[in-house]
C-alpha cells in the first residue's frame, strides 16, 4: 500500500475511532438514572408452613430444627428440572435473584414458568443484575406488567441502547455487578450455587457446557436465603425496571406469550424437556425417593453496599467464609474456573502445603476457559503455586470423566465442548462451600457474591473424591518441568501419559495474546 493511502486510512480509522468515542461521552454523559422514591416495600413471606412446600418438609424440618436438607445438583438437566419443579410448587411467593439471564430456549422456558406462577396467584420478585439481560428490556417490560410480578435490575446502565458506553462516565460504579445466584419457592425451598440462567448452564448448549453445582435446600437455610434476598431488594442499587425500561402495553405482552409458546414448541426446546423428563431427579421424585442429607448449613453473602463501595470488612462474604470453615488442618480442594489468587492469595495458598496441608486446585485449561483474560491472571501465579507443593489440575475442553459426561448431556444431536463453572471448597473432608463465589480479585472486592458452607464430611468427601477418581481422565496435571525452566502438562490416557511443554490444544497466536495480557497491570479487573 502506497505511504499516502496508508496516512489517509490510518487518519480515517483513527477520525472513526475519536467520533465514536465522543458519541459514547454524550450519549453516557445525558443518560442518568431515576431517583429510588418510587421503591417500594416488600419482604418474604414467611407465613407458608400450610403450602404444599412447606407441609412436605415440615416433618422432617421439626425434627431437625437446627439442620437443614441439602441436595446437590449436579447434572444440568437436573438442575433445571428443579427450578421448574419449584416453580410449579409455589403458591404464595417466588424470590428470584441471577446474575446472567439469557434469551435463550432455557431462558424462555424458565421465563414462561415464572410467568405462569404468577397467573396462579403467586407473588413473583425478580431481581436481575443489568450487566445480564442483553436484549432483554421489552421481555422484563412485559414481566413486570403482570401485577403479581415485580421486577428489579440490580446497578443498571442509564443509557440503553448502547449500554457499554455507560462505562466511559460510570466505570467505577458498573464495573461492580452482582454476582448473586438463588431461586427461593415459598420461603420454604431454595436452590443456590454456581449456575445462571441459558441453556450452556443446564446442558442444552450448542457450543459450550458448563461444569457446574447447585445445592437444592429445605428447611431453616430457605428462610434465611430469603431474609439475604430481601436485602439485595431493598439496596440501594436496586431500581424498579419499570422506571429503567419503562412500560409495556398489552401489545408487547401478547409478543412475550407468542414467544414463550414459539420457542417450547420448538424442536429444540422439545428434545431438551424430554431429556430433563428422563433425569434421575425426575424418576427419584416420581418414585418419592430423594435423598435429603441434613446437615448444619449457613448462607454467606457480601453485603449489597459492596457495588457502592461502603461495605465494611466484617460485611464481605471473604471474611465470613474464613470465620465459618477456619484454618484447614489436613487438606484443601478448591474447585474455581476463574482463578486468580493474585500476589497476596498466592502466598496464603502456598503456605498451607509448606506446613503439610494437601492442596489441590482445578481450573480451566486455556483450551477450555471462556475468558482468556482471566487466564493470564492464573498463569502467571502456576509456578510459585507449584514450588510450594500445591497440585494443580486443568479441565480439558473435552473432558471425559464420567462426571463431565453429565455436565456435557444436552438434547439430542451435535456436540459441545465443557468449561468449568463450578466454585466449591472441600475443607478437611469436613466442611464444603458451594455458591458463585470465585478465588479472583473481582469476587473479592469488586462483585457481590453468596452461597453456603455446609458442615456435611459426606458431601466434602464427594467433592475430593470426585477429584481423586476424575483428575486423571479430565483434567491435565501442571508439573514443573524436569529440565528445570517452565512448565509441563501431563495429559493420561489409556496408551500412556503424554507431556506437553506448551498449553495443550492452543495455538501460538492464543498463547502469545494471553502472555500479553498477563503483563499488563489488569488483574485487579479480572
Amino acid at each position: 500500500m502506497p505511504a499516502s493511502v496508508a496516512n489517509v486510512t490510518d487518519n480515517r480509522i483513527s477520525f472513526a475511532m475519536a467520533v465514536l468515542l465522543v458519541a459514547g461521552i454524550l450519549l453516557a454523559g445525558c443518560s442518568t438514572l431515576p431517583p429510588l422514591s418510587n421503591q417500594t416495600i416488600s419482604t418474604a413471606l414467611t407465613d407458608t408452613a400450610d403450602t404444599r412446600l412447606g407441609k412436605a418438609v415440615h416433618a422432617d424440618a421439626q425434627a431437625q430444627s437446627d439442620k437443614s436438607g441439602i441436595y446437590a445438583l449436579e447434572v444440568p438437566q437436573d438442575a433445571f428440572a428443579a427450578r421448574v419443579l419449584l416453580a410449579r410448587a409455589a403458591e404464595r411467593s417466588l424470590d428470584v435473584q441471577y446474575y446472567i439471564w439469557h434469551g435463550d430456549t432455557t431462558g424462555y422456558l424458565m421465563f414462561e414458568e415464572i410467568w405462569n406462577a404468577a397467573e396462579r396467584g403467586v407473588r413473583v420478585r425478580l431481581l436481575l443484575d443489568d450487566n445480564g439481560i442483553a436484549g432483554l428490556d421489552p421481555i422484563i417490560a412485559a414481566l413486570d406488567s403482570h401485577p403479581n410480578i415485580e421486577v428489579r435490575l440490580f446497578n443498571p446502565f442509564a443509557q440503553r441502547r448502547f449500554k457499554a458506553f455507560g462505562y466511559l462516565t460510570d466505570f467505577s460504579r458498573l464495573n461492580r455487578r452482582m454476582h448473586n445466584k438463588s431461586f427461593t419457592a415459598d420461603t420454604q425451598a431454595t436452590i443456590v450455587g454456581g449456575r445462571n440462567i441459558g441453556d450452556e448452564y443446564f446442558g442444552a448448549g450448542e457450543h459450550m457446557v458448563f461444569a457446574d453445582l447447585d445445592v437444592v435446600a429445605v428447611g431453616r437455610i430457605a428462610g434465611e436465603t430469603a431474609a439475604v434476598f430481601d436485602l439485595y431488594w431493598a439496596s440501594k442499587s436496586a431500581y424498579p425496571a419499570e422506571a429503567i425500561v419503562g412500560k409495556a402495553g398489552a401489545d408487547k405482552v401478547q409478543a412475550m406469550i407468542a414467544q414463550f409458546a414459539a420457542v417450547r414448541t420448538s424442536a429444540a426446546a422439545m428434545r431438551y424437556l424430554e431429556a430433563v423428563r428422563s433425569t434421575r431427579l425426575i424418576q427419584a421424585l416420581i418414585a418419592r425417593d430423594l435423598p435429603l442429607e441434613w446437615a448444619h448449613v449457613r448462607v454467606l453473602y457480601d453485603d449489597p453496599t459492596k457495588t457502592l463501595n461502603k461495605a465494611q470488612k466484617a460485611g464481605l462474604l471473604s471474611t465470613k467464609l474464613r470465620e465459618a470453615v477456619g484454618t484447614p488442618a489436613r487438606g484443601l480442594d478448591i474447585i474455581s474456573p476463574y482463578f486468580v489468587p493474585g500476589k497476596e492469595g498466592t502466598l496464603a495458598l502456598s503456605a498451607f502445603p509448606e506446613r503439610g496441608v494437601r492442596l489441590r486446585i482445578l481450573t480451566n485449561s486455556l483450551a477450555a476457559t471462556d475468558v482468556g483474560a482471566v487466564h493470564a491472571g492464573y498463569a502467571k501465579r502456576r509456578e510459585a503455586l507449584l514450588r510450594s507443593g500445591a497440585k494443580i489440575y486443568e479441565l480439558k475442553p473435552d473432558a471425559e470423566s464420567d462426571d463431565v459426561k453429565d455436565a456435557k448431556k444436552r438434547h439430542k444431536g451435535g456436540s459441545s465442548s465443557a468449561s468449568l463453572h463450578a466454585k466449591t471448597f472441600s475443607v478437611d473432608r469436613a466442611h464444603v462451600f458451594i455458591g458463585s463465589f470465585n478465588l479472583d480479585p473481582r469476587s473479592l472486592h469488586l462483585n457481590t457474591e453468596m452461597g453456603f458452607v455446609i458442615e456435611s464430611a459426606r458431601l466434602a468427601d464427594a467433592v475430593s473424591s470426585w477429584l481423586d477418581r476424575s483428575m486423571d481422565s479430565a483434567a491435565y496435571e501442571v508439573i514443573l518441568a524436569r529440565n528445570g525452566h517452565g512448565l509441563e502438562w501431563i495429559e493420561r490416557t489409556a496408551q500412556g501419559e503424554i507431556h506437553h511443554s506448551v498449553e495443550p490444544r492452543t495455538g501460538f497466536m492464543k498463547r502469545f495474546g494471553v502472555g500479553f495480557m498477563s503483563l499488563l497491570p489488569i488483574e485487579w479487573l479480572l
